[in-house]
């Protein structure tokens, strides 16, 4: 407990720092030691302080804090091949948006662990990934954010207006991230934005607005400060709701932005710009191309195209593409990763203390409905939901302690729901 000097007290004569010998006068603290046989000031305090720290500084021991702390991240964080690892134990095929994504976070990292005075200035690579619905899109943004130890939050552009118009402002992207970390702002300015449906926010013509086109290009103007990195004010508990709040200054200079987008009908703009210069009747130029994939060319004139603007094209620099999931990849969905489909139904099973199985056929059935309807990895969940719809009901209710799902059980199944009709 700190001791004052105290004038009226006699004892206080008897009380002097042991180090300096200074008698208990004036206005310093006197801390005690723990039998109270001895005492030091505070200005000797500050001056071992002081002494500690240049001792530690010559000898190499105390840096720069937030350079330390960086370091010592960086040293924490997977290398690019076991990010992609760590992915492909979630994720099925899509190796080349997993690569890409591998290195844009490792380097993520590796731009927080620069030192503020080093003459190179690393910028940012912010990703935009093309493909189509039920590929992996979000699901990747997901798997990485079970691996970071930044904030990482996925947001939707669908509900993104141009300020002043009914809707989410584009600052309210900064405020999940503010709270993905707790509202500490510089953990937030270290973090990692997934905006999904950026598609969504494509120019609703082929020329600038003459209008205000407030869902479309209105946004995609207001995220360019964003993506670039400025320091932006962010309202804490959203925009217009609360307008009386006090707003949070966020410098987004060092936050990765990762973008996803089906991009519907991009395949023409690239099959267009594929054939746009083929002379005459040969077309030697255009023999390699796939066209069963145009996705794979997909190139940053064919995003201009769709609806994105130049400006915003230039501040998202890698560009990758998802591959259209082919039945055997649909097959492993089913049954591979982690999280796989099969494994959450067994595992609701086991729950009730029933053993689930589902026969080779079946599986195949399932993927084959799927692939008939077009309707991707996502539409794996809504088949396999339909035909273990009525066991479900049933099973916990029963005495059963086995359930094998065949090929035949399933395919009653959907009729029963009418699912053929449905989709047909």
């Amino acid at each position: 407990m700190a001791k004052k000097k105290n004038s009226n007290n006699d004892d206080s004569s008897m009380i002097r720092c042991s180090f300096c010998g200074t008698p208990a006068t004036g206005d310093l603290v006197f801390v005690p030691s723990a039998d109270g046989s001895s005492y030091i000031c505070e200005n000797c305090v500050k001056a071992i302080e002081e002494a500690l720290k240049g001792f530690k500084e010559s000898n190499g021991m105390v840096s720069n804090e937030s350079s330390d702390a960086s370091k010592q991240s960086l040293d924490k964080v997977p290398k690019p091949k076991e990010i992609f690892e760590f992915l492909n134990s979630y994720v099925i095929g899509q190796e080349s948006a997993k690569r890409y994504l591998s290195v844009a976070v490792y380097n993520h990292y590796k731009r927080l662990a620069q030192k503020k005075d080093d003459e190179v200035d690393i910028e940012k690579s912010n990703i935009v990934m093309v493909g189509p619905t039920g590929t992996g899109k979000t699901l990747l943004a997901k798997t990485i954010a079970r691996l970071l130890d930044v904030p990482f939050t996925i947001v939707d552009a669908t509900v993104l207006t141009e300020a002043g118009y009914v809707g989410e402002d584009i600052e309210s992207l900064l405020t999940r991230l503010l709270q993905a970390a707790d509202y500490d702002v510089q953990k937030a300015e270290r973090g990692i934005v997934f905006i999904d449906e950026i598609d969504k926010i494509a120019r609703k013509g082929d020329n600038p607005s003459i209008t205000r086109d407030v869902s479309g290009e209105g946004v995609q103007q207001g995220l360019l400060k964003l993506l670039e990195g400025s320091i932006v004010n962010v309202p804490p508990q959203g925009g217009r709701k609360h307008p009386e709040q006090r707003m949070i200054p966020v410098d987004t200079k060092n936050i990765l932005f990762i973008c996803g987008g089906a991009f519907d009908g991009i395949e023409r703009k690239i099959a267009q710009r594929l054939n746009s210069h083929v002379v005459g009747y040969s077309n030697k130029a255009r023999k390699g191309v796939d066209r069963d994939n145009f996705l794979q060319y997909v190139a940053p004139q064919d995003l201009k195209s769709f609806g994105l603007i130049p400006e915003i094209i230039g501040r998202l620099p890698v560009l990758t593409h998802l591959e259209p999931l082919d039945r055997d990849a649909l097959r492993r969905v089913l049954t591979e990763p982690k999280n796989a489909i099969v494994r959450q139904y067994v595992k609701l099973f086991d729950m009730d203390g029933v053993e689930l199985t589902f026969s080779p056929e079946a599986l195949d059935l399932i993927v084959d409905k799927a692939i008939e309807y077009k309707l991707g990895a996502r539409g794996l969940r809504s088949i396999v939901e339909t035909v273990m719809m009525d066991a479900m009901f049933e099973i916990p209710s029963s005495e059963t302690k086995k359930f094998e799902v065949t090929a035949e059980y399933a395919l009653k199944k959907l009729e029963e729901a009418n699912f053929e009709v449905n989709n047909n």
